[in-house]
């Protein structure tokens, strides 16, 4: 008997931002397939009998092959499991969850997304920075940081530098100085807002803020995952940040534990 895959978007780290749909699902799985910035509180909730396998990557370095992710998820739901592939922010947003879903469509397995708050807004939220704002924004384009790295028109920073109010980049921090030059070079104001947010919506979150024309000078040191902000809603986070505040500002606070390995403690600041 064939099972199902759930594509779940496990939020974008605090794990109390898990939908009520996906912790339902969690509980029930036999097997979990899960990436590296899951948090690792969210795999407590599982059955002690379900099978945990991980599949997290980094860049220039992959845990399991995207292929092989795909050959694992057909096999658990053709062998009659309900299979949960654990999904950092949402499926469908930079998580490659589109291509997982064309290959359970390919294969006859049935499944079902089920959307994740994206750290596309939660980050710039906790951050105190609204996307869209009456006065100051009326629209906004998430980008891919990745994007920026490859030959050929992948992204239309030509387009994107001038007609978007808001710009939001995923996975950008090391690509931080040619996304910088292409917005300079296509004609965004080089006193432009720029904040970035590293390990969003947790204890460990910091925020470093400054323009297209600094912003370089201010970033050395900082850890991804980044999540970068460009526009004039940046400058209400002197007024709007909130986050922060919840914790003593002369404290350090240590990553998520499954960051530790690869980072040092960071100091909540603004």
């Amino acid at each position: 008997m064939i099972g199902k895959v759930y594509l779940v978007g496990a939020g974008p780290g605090d794990p109390g931002l898990l939908t009520v749909r996906g912790l339902e699902l969690l509980r029930q799985a036999g097997v979990i397939i899960y990436d590296r910035l899951v948090h690792p509180r969210l795999l407590d909730q599982a059955s002690p009998q379900a099978a945990r396998i991980f599949a997290g990557k980094l860049s220039g370095s992959h845990s399991l092959p995207q292929e092989l992710i795909h050959e694992l998820l057909v096999a658990y739901a053709r062998s009659g499991h309900l299979v949960v592939r654990l999904k950092g922010g949402d499926p469908f947003v930079f998580g490659r969850g589109g291509e997982e879903a064309e290959a359970l469509a390919r294969a006859g397995v049935p499944f079902e997304i089920v959307p994740g708050v994206s750290s596309a807004v939660a980050v710039p939220a906790c951050a105190g920075i609204p996307l869209t704002h009456r006065s100051l924004s009326s629209s906004f384009a998430v980008v891919t940081g990745h994007e920026a790295c490859k030959a050929g028109p992948a992204v239309d920073w030509a387009r994107l530098a001038t007609a978007v109010d808001t710009l939001v980049v995923l996975m950008g921090a090391k690509s931080l100085a040619k996304i910088v030059a292409q917005l300079l070079a296509h004609g965004r104001s080089p006193e432009t807002p720029v904040a970035l947010i590293s390990c969003g919506t947790t204890a460990a979150q910091e925020t470093i803020t400054g323009t297209l024309a600094d912003i370089l000078d201010k970033a050395h040191g900082l850890q991804p995952p980044v999540v970068i902000v460009i526009g004039e809603v940046v400058a209400l986070r002197d007024r709007l940040r909130w986050f922060e505040r919840s914790f003593p500002s002369d404290i350090e606070v240590s990553l998520p534990p499954w960051e530790q390995a690869s980072k040092p403690a960071l100091k909540v600041s603004g």
